[in-house]
């Protein structure tokens, strides 16, 4: 099947020819003659199959009939992170060469001022985080009532990560004829029962079992130690060793694991860059843009680019943390092996990680094999560690010399008369002891040898 059967305008299958493109995915093929029918639509696919592209082109088709008017947007599209939001909106500057559209980017981290303006000028499409929406709305500067068609990309992150509450509050502002579309990978039985809420007669288009993975990704598990420097000692020894290495993604659960580590893989000459939630947006966008231009070969990253994120040719994931979460696995090592291509996925895992492997091995189906361990390098290319090194004193114990030997006592030396031992004892200073009923000592049968000395009585 090509793209034109799909039901596509001139416009969008132009720009799909100039992209490169000819023959759509199996989610394409699905869910892009519902959408055009103006069917709810509930995708499942695994990640990295085109999910993106399959709301995204039927969405041009309808939009070539019509005009946005001053802050009331015909479309919106939600996305967990602002990352997923950029990614989307360079998928509309591809597509949408021949649409002369207005898409507007709401996401934290950048003037309200800017996206103010566009807003006020008319949006076609507003691709949005819910935190930065519901800010724009409660200023007064947006309107939700001309909405024609919503986006929930990631549903299940969207719905798992705290956002219930906001997508249930802007799923009441929107109107309820609306057209909506949800696309995931995995697709929860608690998260099901909220999602039927929110779409109507929804057309599930399902063409992989969720929470599967790519066959074209090769899975592994390597053993490391419970200490952090053990799993650095690790990740470094298998960048190092892997084989056809070209560029890597190294996942943290934590936010500070992350700034650890790239701090130590640059200290060890590595050439990485650090992304996480808590850096400004424009050092977001330098960090993937080095990424993606080659200039790094390692991203160290927290799950904030786990979900979505468009990064070809990865070669290998390392995960230096096993995810919490067994549906975090699924998304992570999808950032390789896309678009048919091979890839390489290695979580390093502790003694304490079994239980969290188990539950990944659980929802895969499958069983990952373990890697073989790499030879551990010579002492002498381990980099020196940086620091300060306290100068060793002279009186150190390591450099004192050796005490000489005592001599033993001839029995025929000459030994001390019975009262210089006694004038001797005299002259020794009294030890600081405490009291002998303080000490718990039975003084019933001792007296001290004080008493026993004459005493001076003035007359």
């Amino acid at each position: 099947m090509s793209f034109s059967q799909l039901g596509l305008s001139e416009k969008v299958l132009s720009a799909v020819a100039a992209a490169g493109y000819t023959t759509p995915t199996p989610i394409q093929q699905q869910a892009i003659p519902h959408v055009l029918k103006r069917r709810d639509v509930l995708g499942i696919a695994q990640t990295g199959t085109g999910k993106t592209a399959a709301f995204v082109l039927p969405m041009l088709t309808m939009l070539e009939h019509g005009r946005a008017r001053a802050r009331m947007p015909r479309t919106l599209i939600l996305e967990p992170t602002r990352e997923l939001a950029a990614q989307v909106e360079e998928s509309f500057a591809k597509y949408g060469a021949n649409h002369k559209l207005n898409v507007a980017l709401l996401i934290g981290g950048v003037s309200f001022d800017n996206q103010d303006v566009k807003l006020t000028r008319g949006v076609d499409v507003l691709i949005a985080t819910p935190g930065r929406l519901l800010d724009h709305f409660e200023r007064g500067r947006l309107l939700l009532t001309g909405v024609e068609l919503l986006v929930i990309d990631e549903a299940d992150r969207m719905l798992d990560m705290g956002f219930i509450p906001d997508i249930e509050r802007i799923c009441k502002l929107v109107p309820f004829t609306r057209q909506t579309l949800f696309f995931t990978a995995t697709m929860p039985p608690e998260i099901r029962r909220i999602v039927d809420t929110f779409l109507h007669n929804p057309e599930q288009v399902e063409v992989s079992r969720p929470a599967t993975t790519v066959a074209t990704v090769t899975q592994l598990l390597a053993p490391a130690g419970r200490e952090p420097h053990d799993k650095r000692d690790a990740l470094r020894r298998l960048i190092r060793s892997e084989s056809g290495f070209k560029n890597a993604i190294i996942f943290c659960n934590r936010k500070r694991e992350v700034a650890v580590l790239h701090r130590s893989l640059v200290r060890h000459g590595f050439n990485a860059v650090a992304l996480h939630g808590d850096m400004d947006q424009p050092a977001r966008m330098a960090a993937l843009d080095q990424f993606r231009r080659g200039e790094v070969k390692l991203l160290i990253a927290s799950d904030v680019a786990a979900r979505g994120l468009d990064i070809p040719d990865v070669s290998h994931i390392f995960n230096f943390d096993v995810p919490h979460h067994a549906d975090d696995y699924v998304h992570r090592i999808g950032r390789t092996g896309r678009a048919g291509k091979s890839g390489t996925a290695i979580t390093l895992v502790t003694p304490a990680d079994r239980k969290a492997v188990d539950a990944i091995e659980k929802l895969i189906g499958r069983t990952i094999e373990w890697a073989k361990a790499p030879p551990r390098p010579e002492p002498q290319e381990q980099p020196a560690r940086e620091g300060r090194h306290r100068p060793q004193p002279a009186h150190d114990a390591r450099h004192r010399p050796a005490p000489a030997p005592r001599r033993p006592e001839s029995p025929n030396a000459p030994q001390p008369a019975p009262a210089q031992i006694a004038r001797i004892d005299e002259a020794r200073p009294p030890r600081r002891q405490g009291h002998a009923r303080d000490r718990g000592v039975d003084t019933s049968g001792h007296l001290p040898a004080f008493l026993f000395r004459p005493a001076r009585v003035k007359a």
